[in-house]
């Protein structure tokens, strides 16, 4: 019986120092991806987050994909990272009524979905405002949260929400009640332990984060991080002060732990995707080696291979299959 697999993915922006399409796909594609998620890029006329592309650029996009073997796995947006609250806390963070960012903001990331073929837009949670208790906004966080479910469904999509610092989200356990509130089959989470890290848990506290999730989980962003005693849980993190990222294999994320617990779940997890059009069980890196902030981060062309090589070691060790590309694959593409 074949070893349970995934398909793995990177947001491609992180190979590239100048965010060119070309550069971001030269690096997946020497590195043997398939997929990318794709959330900043340049064709041409400056680097643009994904939800600001052209229909010409999203034309030139997908040229170039089909020339170097690569599929989006998902759209990642930065839907969500706006303020639950109209008020002034000094952050910088936007406030968008909700209803015109549903009617605006979430049906773009929907069109582009369509436009790149696939069936996932990452998004997140919501700022309540800084300093304030984030179970006191469960509530009206999940009741947009369904709202942009619903609005994916329709459009026959899925919407993972990941967990993140400083949102109302920002703990395995409230983005699982944020889940288990909303109800609705548009809806998956999206486990990240560096960003769990960073806000000062520990590797066993991100476990029983893991296990929180679980229930909710439709694929999973990896990146990691070493611990500092600076970090304290329960304060706002500075997202753009974070300068501890670590491959995989060496940080305090758990993640040969995890991704070892995650091979009994495969085969009902790609069966349930399945049933909504998804091809698979994404793990999908953003590293962050050279750095990350609030909206991105870097990895470099080397960083990304140091972090997918490290990121196979881990998956290797938990006897979960994948796939990079070879010489039969070259040989295909070529026709012979």
């Amino acid at each position: 019986m074949p070893e349970p697999a995934v398909l793995l993915s990177a947001l491609a922006d992180e190979a590239a120092f100048h965010l060119t399409a070309v550069e971001q796909f030269s690096a997946l594609a020497a590195l043997g991806l398939e997929y990318y998620s794709l959330r900043f890029i340049d064709v041409g006329k400056g680097p643009k987050n994904v939800m600001k592309l052209s229909l010409g650029e999203i034309q030139k996009i997908r040229h170039l994909e089909d020339e170097y073997g690569l599929n989006v796995a998902s759209i990642a947006s930065p839907i969500g990272k706006v303020k639950l609250v109209d008020r002034e806390d000094g952050t910088k963070n936007a406030y968008v009524p909700f209803k015109q960012y549903l009617a605006k903001d979430v049906a773009k990331a929907c069109e582009l979905a369509h436009a790149f073929e696939t069936k996932l837009i990452r998004g997140f949670s919501f700022y309540p405002p800084k300093g304030s208790d984030p179970r006191d906004h469960l509530e009206e966080a999940a009741e947009r949260i369904g709202r942009i479910a619903e609005a994916c469904h329709r459009s026959d999509l899925t919407f993972g929400l990941e967990v993140e610092a400083n949102l109302v989200g920002r703990t395995g356990q409230l983005l699982a009640e944020i889940h288990r509130r909303v109800n609705h089959p548009g809806l998956v989470l999206v486990f990240d332990a560096a960003n769990l890290v960073v806000q000062g848990f520990s590797t066993a506290e991100v476990w029983k984060q893991w296990e929180a999730m679980k229930p909710g989980l439709g694929w999973v962003h990896v990146k990691d991080y070493r611990p500092v005693k600076s970090a304290a849980r329960g304060r706002h993190v500075e997202e753009d002060a974070l300068a501890h990222f670590v491959p995989a294999d060496i940080g305090a994320g758990g993640h040969a732990r995890i991704l070892a617990d995650l091979r009994g779940m495969l085969p009902a997890l790609a069966k349930r995707l399945s049933r909504r059009g998804i091809p698979g069980v994404f793990v999908d890196l953003e590293p962050h080696v050279r750095g990350g902030g609030q909206f991105g981060g870097t990895s470099g062309p080397d960083g990304m291979g140091i972090a997918v090589r490290a990121l196979c070691r881990v998956l290797d060790k938990a006897r979960i299959s994948y796939h990079v590309r070879d010489f039969a694959d070259l040989l295909a593409a070529r026709g012979l």
